[in-house]
């Protein structure tokens, strides 16, 4: 592992100060800015740099272009807010107790890398959304600032409707303009798109786009032209992200700025869509990645094959500012930082130690009795994927006759729910909401849709029981409560959004209720019809 030697930023603040009072010729050596863009839910390998032709997105592209282009990088959990936890603290979500879940009470007593920054030198904000959605307080209860403070003032007429009227890129340079003289900045730019709800046929009307640009449609949904649409709609939301991305690279260009910017594009967690969004497969967790530093990379260009994982992005942000995380009040990191990876001049896999990492989920959103979650914990390694359900008796997707809350609603959703007594969409229907084994292994270079299960196979079991025996204990040495005989305590924390709290008891008592995320039509009365 690459030992990374971090020092006080004051220490830092003084050797600056002496350099520039020493008349050399050399170039002082300043802290990185940091521009993270992330969009809200858009799946690997929905951009142009990774070959797809129905998502066009030049500023993605030009960042993998200068800079890497990652092959295997991976949230710890699917879902916004846990996702967004574990980028902000560099933990794993069963390391984070409550912010293991979907809209919780964030744990005061971990800190942000953006806070941290805030205190050391740097000029930080965000725009749209940073952290999310949950409720965040400091023991006053004053809110916390955990992407920085909001950047929100202009707005704009979007393409679309259900598109933001934040004008993210006005926005950074608002941001920009208000950064003190020589002050080193960390923005977060987080689009709320490709996020649904979408404006349906906006990416043929608007986009001008044809459902023939896209090749292939994912087997566990079928291929008919309401599904490619939905896609489609999806594609415009991404290439509406990048266009603000593009503006900003350009507002960095013109600023004399981007030579040390590091600029991170990325998403949160998959499309949202059926079987994708909220779960723990290959399209859900598998992320886009391209990372350019102009100053600080070598050999840009590079394609990198290593797996990474979403923590290791806070240990990054201290490395490259000289910013020791234990002494400022952080607590320890699971991730590592990509500093070597940077400092190579290697494409393909670079490091010999990230050749594995872990996923898992709890609670997101509500929809089963007493608000309980569904625990998933996974590994990847050696280009296979080891699924373990801890209760598979529960509903994946939250229970029916709630409306599978766990999905958002979508035309694509409308379809295989009211195709679910259909003799071939039933198979869909199952594929994303049905109940599932407790084991499940996959081959995803073969099997990237993750639809053909060798965890019962004689000739797979030596290597299903490694890689079990790994992760669970990697799980147990980084303390997560599953693996100690606790896990009931992530269905124990409350969820924050008072309005749909314990919603399945109190639906199915006969209260009002309006979920928001879902439609009307996915309450499904008749769950046992659909076990047939």
């Amino acid at each position: 592992m690459k030992k990374v030697i971090t020092f006080p930023w004051f220490f830092l603040a003084f050797s600056m100060l002496l350099l520039q009072c020493v008349p050399s010729g050399k170039e002082e050596t300043a802290p990185p800015n940091i521009l993270f863009a992330i969009a809200d839910d858009a799946s690997f390998p929905h951009m142009g740099a990774y070959g797809c032709t129905w998502v066009k997105t030049p500023a993605f592209d030009r960042v993998s272009a200068q800079g890497l282009l990652f092959n295997n990088a991976y949230t710890p959990n699917a879902k916004c807010a846990p996702s967004r936890a574990c980028i902000i603290t560099g933990r794993n979500s069963w390391q984070l107790e409550e912010a293991a879940n979907h809209v919780p009470f964030f744990p005061v007593k971990f800190k942000s890398y953006a806070e941290v920054l805030a205190q050391n030198g740097y000029h930080v904000g965000y725009t749209a959304k940073g952290w999310a959605p949950g409720v965040a307080n400091n023991p006053d209860g004053t809110p916390r600032q955990l992407t920085g403070k909001a950047y929100n003032s202009f707005t704009t007429t979007p393409p679309a409707a259900y598109i933001s009227p934040n004008d993210y890129a006005a926005n950074f340079e608002d941001f920009l303009r208000q950064k003190p003289a020589g002050q080193p900045f960390c923005f977060w730019y987080g689009s709320t798109e490709p996020h649904r709800a979408y404006k349906y046929g906006a990416g043929l009307e608007k986009g001008k786009k044809s459902i023939d640009e896209i090749g292939t449609v994912p087997a566990f949904w079928p291929d008919n032209d309401t599904v490619r649409t939905d896609m489609l709609d999806y594609a415009f939301e991404i290439e509406y992200f990048d266009q603000h991305l593009m503006r900003m690279l350009d507002i960095l260009d013109k600023a004399g700025e981007l030579e040390n910017t590091i600029v991170v594009v990325t998403s949160d967690n998959g499309m949202p869509f059926p079987r994708v969004k909220g779960n723990s497969y290959e399209y859900s967790n598998h992320m886009p990645l391209a990372i350019m530093w102009k100053k600080g990379i070598k050999n840009p260009g590079r394609k990198i094959d290593d797996l990474v994982s979403f923590i290791d992005f806070a240990p990054t942000w201290f490395d490259v500012a000289g910013i020791d995380p234990l002494a400022v009040g952080m607590p320890p990191m699971q991730g590592m930082s990509l500093t070597d990876i940077f400092s190579s001049e290697n494409s393909g896999v670079v490091t010999g130690y990230r050749d594995h990492l872990l996923l898992g989920q709890e609670r997101h959103d509500v929809g089963r009795p007493d608000d309980v979650g569904y625990p998933i914990r996974g590994i990847v390694k050696d280009g296979f994927l080891l699924i373990k359900n801890y209760e598979p008796d529960r509903w994946p997707a939250c229970n029916p006759e709630t409306g599978y809350l766990n999905a958002d609603g979508s035309p694509t959703k409308t379809v295989l729910i009211n195709g679910r007594f259909d003799e071939i969409i039933h198979e869909n229907w199952q594929q994303s909401f049905g109940r599932r084994p407790q084991e499940e292994l996959y081959n995803l270079q073969d099997d990237p849709e993750c639809l053909n299960n060798l965890a019962g196979l004689v000739e797979y079991s030596e290597r299903k029981s490694a890689m079990l025996s790994q992760m669970e204990t990697e799980l147990t040495a980084q303390n997560d409560p599953r693996m100690l005989g606790n896990g009931h305590i992530f269905d124990e924390y409350l969820y924050s959004g008072e309005d749909v709290r314990d919603f399945y008891n109190r639906y199915m008592a006969g209260e009002k209720l309006n979920a928001g995320w879902v439609n009307e039509t996915d309450f499904d009365a008749r769950p046992e019809k659909a076990l047939e």
